[in-house]
Parts: C-alpha cells; structure tokens; sequence
C-alpha cells in the first residue's frame, strides 16, 4: 500500500509537469518561464498549499537526478565559440568579449558591496555567498529572450550572451572554491585542485579519442552511443567530485562543460536537452516549490525584510555595470540589458542548496532566496520586452561583382525583393547616353576590380556576394580571396566547362554558368512547363526559409506559424527532400522551399530563420 502511495505521488509530479507548459500555451503565457511555472505548480500542491505530495525515495532520487542534469545542462549550454569573436564590430567600436569581462567584475564588485551592505543592516551572515547569490545570472532565462527578440547576433546580443556565459562559468567555480574555503581544510583545497586536474585530464583525452576512427565506427552504429556517453560522463564525475569530496553539481557542471568544448552537433544537443526538459528536470523544479513552505516565511520579520532588498541588489548589480554601454548604445537597450541580466534562478537554487547542506543558512533563508530567484526570473524577461524597443530586421546586403546583361536586371529584382544591392564594375567611359541608363541601378564604379579596391569599398562586408564578370579567372581569384575573409555565401560565373567541373566540388562556393543554366531550364520547359512558370514567375511567389528556431525544432508541419494562404511544396534536409504533410516534423536546418505572398515570406522568414 505505501509503494503506491509513492507512486501516486510521482504520478500527481509527472502530471503537472506534463500540463504547464500545455497551459502557458493554451493561456498565452510565453512571458513566464517555464521552470517558473513548474515551481509555482509545485508551491500550490506542496506545503504551501494543497499538501499533496508525501515524502519518498523515488521523487527524492529523480529530483536529486533532475537537479545534477540541470547544472550538467547549464554547462552544456556555455558557447566556448563566442570567446573567439573577439573583432571588434566596425559600425560602433564595439569589443564584446572585453566589455563582457568589464561588465562582469562591474559585477561582481556591485555584488560584494551590496552584501556587505546587507550585511551591516544585520539582514546576511556571510558575504561572500550573498556576492555569489547576488551575482548570478540565469543562461537559460537570457538565452531564449534574445533569441525570441532576434539580436544574439547584433553586438549587444553578443555582450549581453557573453556576460551570461562568463558569469555562469565563473559562479559555479568560485561557488566551489568558496565551499572547499568554508571546510577550513587544506587538503580539501588540494583535492579540488587535483579534481580540476582530472577534468582537463578527461577532456584532452576524449578530444583525441573523438577524432579517432574507433569514434567514427562508434557514433554511427545503431546505438545511441552519444547518448549512453554523456551518462556516463555525468556519472563518471558526479562519482569523483564526492570521492573527493566536492559537491556533485559541480562534477554535473564540468561534465556539461567538456561535452559543449567537444562542439557536438546541435540535434544531439536537442536531443539532451529533451529528455531532460522532457523529464528528470521538471520533476526536480515541481518538488522544488513543493518542498518550499512561505507561510514560515511570513512569520519572520528579518526575511520580510531582506527579500525586497535583495531582489533590488540583484538588479542594482547588473544595471549598474552595464552603464559603460551607453557610450555604444541607446538608453533603452542599455537599461533593458540591464534587466535581463538580472533574471537568476539555477545557480541560486544551486548555492542555496550547498550554503544549507553546510549550516551556513537555514531553512527559512533557503526559501526567501529561491523564492527571490523566482521573482527575478518572473519580473526580468517582461521588463526587458517593456523597455528594450523593437528590433527593425535589417535587410540582407549583397555585392555584385561585375555590371552586364545578366546583373544589371538582377540587381533591380533583388532590390524589390527587399534587399540592399551594391553593384561594382569597372568604370566607363563619359557617355551620358550610357550614364543615364546605368542611373537606375545600384552601381558603383571602381578604376580596377581588383581584391583591394573591394575591400576599400567594403564590397566584402555582405550577405551575399557575387562574382559574375566576363572573366572567370577574376571571378574565381576574388571568390578564394573573399573565402579567406570569412564569407559565407559566395557565388560565382565560371562558363569554362573545365574550369567549372574542377572547381565545382570546391566547399562554400555556389557556380552557375549560363551555358548550364540556359541547358537545364530548356529541359524543364520541355519536360515540367508548369512548375518553371511557377518558379520564374515575377510576384514573388516563391521562395526559400531556413529552419534556425530552436522552438521549431521537431514541431509538426501544422503548429508552424504559415501567414496568408501559404504553401510549403518541399523540405530540403541535407541531400534529400521530404514531401510536406501536416504531420511532418521539422528539424533545425531543414530549407523550406514555399510559396505566397512576398510579406508573408518575409514574415515567415522572420518568425523561423
């Protein structure tokens, strides 16, 4: 009988679990995280309210696995590959990664001196955790909302990431640096460093062993090798961290860490975060607001007290070190980066947790700070959408390399299109009657088209470039040099038969030739009529969308949101095509070929790329 009081107590877990986000949907609740959502779920059917849910062993050990998955997953999300965009960014001066790490110790100094002004109120005990506390911030609060505003690859996109992600980073390790401290014992000092020392150990050999050919035979056996890895990887330190004794989450954490240093491809990434988010995580968030009791809260004045005042320090922390971007951004972007930042919740329930196990809170101050947490992470996303303005999507920038019969036209299409065209030729000679034709095209005329001149011009700084002059040796010599300077979309005419076959498996590089073109088309006019007419003809009715929003990933064809009466005719994933039907689930990647309207396009084109 008591075994299926406890399932019945996970059942009651796994269903409200199951229905959050179903009624955050249904109720048009995107501004509430979802894992605030599960806590708040958990405080009414919990000791806060309902009373539900009884103590045992299977929800204690899945919470406990919830919770060392959530800072395994927290690590995994740390993008090690933004610490190379260290360019400063042309249009404003702007070096993310060194204003990240000026805003960062901004903060954490905000932070120390704001607890220990807490601190002689006779409100906190111990400073150097309320900095910690204080200092946090929420990578899986920041990252969605700048996602869902567009802008994390706008240069304030990217300082406002990398603030997260080093502040992420750094907490957890100080946080454990600050544990082994509060033992008062120098082997225990020691044995976090030898800790470390395993963990780079870990990650050297496993960044050999995946380049390997035993990998390779591995990963594309029908097991689920990736999968039953990272497990045991997350095990393997979990183990460790309390052999030495350090705390588990910190083993969880670095194990995430290794796995994004290993750069794994983005579907098995989903796929980790699914079944965590699906399952283990949720559970852990749910019994997190079950097992918190706010009346006791309420019952002490020195609580009612601090909480306000250090939900003010968590903001005041991050909203005064961002200041230094007003010298590169508007008020408004400044003020709401500020907000955002301020959206905390793992690392404090992380260091609220830790600061219980060794006495240094008890269990009403353990509440107020997630309860703090909580409200941080209610209040920062939808302040940030109050005041950050909104983004005017810029239009794509291409540069045409060559003036002829065939770019003159598609210079004006591609304007009507929406995009901005720059179209580069030689210079001609003083012949108004010419002139006045050229005026209506986007030309720009250079004495040499040559890599230098371009570059002078930032014909380089684009899109999309195309290289389409009479001469396919200059076309090609600029498209290798335009590779070289990080390009991504290049095209370019080759009409030498040859020269086309030996550079067509050439990467990053698009050909066409008109030859080609001119032989392919007349096979489709003769074979398919109908479906060149619908291809070539001039409304805009086709076009192509790249799937790059996370929150498609996996959705069905019909939750997708289609504006006006569009069609989607294929899906390209990889080398193949799919037929589309309403069940059809989309994958990150996948090249939606539809038809519509030209805004409705553009509409969708912004809602998924």
């Amino acid at each position: 009988m008591e075994h299926t009081t406890e399932l019945t107590s996970l059942m009651i877990v796994v269903t409200i679990a199951f229905l959050v986000p179903i009624l955050l949907h249904r109720f048009h609740l995107k501004m509430i995280p979802v894992v605030v959502a599960e806590i708040i779920a958990g405080l009414i059917i919990g000791k806060s309210g309902l009373n539900l849910i009884s103590e045992d062993q299977w929800l204690e050990l899945l919470s406990l696995f919830g919770f060392i998955y959530l800072l395994f997953l927290s690590g995994l999300e740390i993008d090690f590959a933004s610490f190379k965009k260290k360019k400063a960014v042309e249009d404003n001066k702007v070096n993310p990664l060194l204003l990240s790490l000026i805003i960062l110790v901004g903060v954490f100094v905000v932070s120390f001196g704001l607890s220990y002004t807490l601190l002689w109120m006779n409100l906190i005990e111990d400073p150097l955790l309320m900095t910690l506390i204080i200092a946090t911030i929420s990578l899986g609060v920041v990252v969605p909302v700048l996602k869902e505003k567009k802008i994390t690859d706008t240069p304030l996109g990217q300082i406002i990431l990398l603030v997260a992600v080093l502040s992420d980073f750094a907490t957890m390790i100080l946080l454990a640096v600050y544990i082994s401290y509060q033992s008062e014992n120098v082997t225990q000092m020691l044995l976090l460093l030898v800790f470390f020392g395993l963990v780079v150990f870990t990650y050297l050999f496993l960044k050999n062993f995946v380049k390997g050919k035993l990998f390779d035979v591995l990963r594309k056996s029908t097991a689920q090798m990736g999968t039953r890895a990272v497990f045991a990887l997350i095990l393997l330190f979990v183990v460790l961290s309390e052999t030495f004794e350090i705390e588990n989450i910190l083993g969880a954490f670095l194990a995430g860490v290794i796995v994004s240093l290993l750069a794994p491809d983005k579907k098995f990434v989903h796929q980790l975060e699914s079944f965590g988010y699906g399952f283990l995580i949720p559970i852990f968030f749910v019994m997190l607001g079950v097992n918190l009791n706010l009346w006791d809260l309420f019952t002490d004045a020195k609580i009612l007290i601090l909480m306000p005042l250090l939900l003010a320090a968590i903001f005041l922390s991050k909203m005064i070190p961002v200041l230094i971007l007003k010298r590169h951004f508007p008020w408004r972007e400044v003020l709401g980066s500020g907000i955002l930042l301020s959206s905390t919740l793992s690392l404090v329930i992380a260091a609220a947790a830790l600061a219980l196990q060794i006495g240094a809170i008890d269990e009403t101050m353990h509440g107020a700070l997630i309860l703090v947490a909580v409200i941080s992470c209610l209040l920062a996303p939808i302040l940030f959408n109050q005041i950050f303005p909104p983004i005017v999507k810029k239009p794509k920038i291409i540069s045409i390399i060559g003036a002829n019969h065939i770019t003159l036209p598609i210079s004006q299409d591609m304007i009507k299109e929406g995009y901005e065209v720059n179209l580069y030729s030689t210079e001609s000679k003083n012949d108004e009657s010419k002139e006045e034709a050229y005026s209506r095209f986007p030309l720009v005329e250079i004495p040499h088209l040559d890599a230098k001149s371009l570059e002078q011009l930032d014909a380089f700084k684009t899109d999309i470039i195309v290289f389409a002059t009479m001469d396919d040796d200059i076309n090609l010599e600029l498209a290798r040099y335009a590779k070289t300077l990080g390009v991504s979309n290049i095209i370019v005419r080759i009409e030498n038969p040859d020269l086309f076959k030996n550079v067509q498996t050439e990467e990053d590089l698009s050909l066409f030739s008109t030859l080609y073109a001119s032989r392919t088309l007349l096979k489709a006019l003769v074979e398919h009529p109908s479906a060149v007419k619908l291809i070539t003809h001039h409304d805009g009715s086709i076009g192509e969308v790249t799937m790059n929003n996370q929150t498609y990933h996996d959705e069905y064809l019909y939750n997708l949101p289609l504006p006006g009466n569009m069609l989607i005719l294929r899906i390209y994933r990889g080398d193949s095509f799919i037929i589309p039907h309403g069940n059809t689930q989309i994958e990150l990647g996948d090249r939606l070929l539809v038809s519509g309207d030209v805004e409705s396009i553009r509409e969708l084109k912004f809602s998924v790329e």
